[in-house]
């Protein structure tokens, strides 16, 4: 995928507020911990009123264009989505799009723990009698910023690795505990904070967002003064 970034010049858009699309609090740690900067940082949490955006894209991009101009549009606010997930290649690519739900819809209030060890379970499961270097998997994470007018910047970013056949380790969260990341010789789930960051899907499609994020909002800034 293409980076990019359309400067905005509508006086209504916030400045230094960003709305994070998700309610994970691990998502929203790291997010958080990646980019940093003057900028107010809400989540979804901090809106219960605004209705779920419906993820049914077919890609990890399409939906997370969907969700950051979905709740940009609900609540005015620039906001940054991501959608990511699990990509197994002895299972065509499952469970793709359907990471956070692959052993069953989730419903509100369930227990993430729970969900995340089924989900894991399945997987495993289905690749039982897979020889290990046939079980090779990446996880993709891809991030849209966006306004309620439109779409402002776009990045992606991968983690390869190879899937065990037992769960280690307790950090992290999804499918971490299974993931092994062949050049460190652990899995995510035994990463520290720093260490997960400086390799993970989602840390390496920061990287690339921070640098566009400041220079739009440097930009935006000078706009208005």
């Amino acid at each position: 995928m293409t980076e990019r970034a359309c400067l905005v010049t509508s006086r209504t858009d916030p400045t230094h507020t960003i709305l994070v699309a998700t309610t994970n609090p691990g998502k929203i740690r790291e997010l958080r911990a990646m980019l940093g900067g003057d900028v107010q940082w809400k989540s979804l949490a901090d809106f219960p009123e605004v209705r779920e955006v419906k993820e049914d894209g077919a890609t990890f991009a399409e939906n997370a264009r969907k969700k950051a101009t979905g709740y940009a549009q609900a609540t005015g606010l620039w906001t940054l989505a991501d959608d990511s997930g699990l990509v197994v290649d002895a299972l065509g690519g499952e469970p793709g799009v359907n990471s956070a739900r692959f052993s069953g819809e989730r419903s509100k209030g369930a227990d993430r723990k729970l969900l995340d060890r089924r989900n894991m379970d399945k997987v495993l499961s289905l690749l039982k009698g897979v020889p290990a270097d046939k079980r090779t998997a990446r996880f993709v994470c891809c991030l849209c910023l966006a306004s309620p007018q439109e779409v402002l910047l776009e990045t992606q970013g991968t983690l390869e690795g190879l899937i065990i056949d037992k769960p280690a380790g307790t950090g992290g969260f999804g499918y971490d505990p299974i993931f092994y990341v062949p050049q460190i010789g652990k899995t995510v789930a035994q990463l520290g904070e720093e260490e997960k960051n400086a390799i993970s899907h989602r840390g390496n499609a920061l990287r690339k967002l921070r640098p566009l994020l400041d220079e739009l909002l440097s930009a935006q800034q000078d706009q208005r003064s």
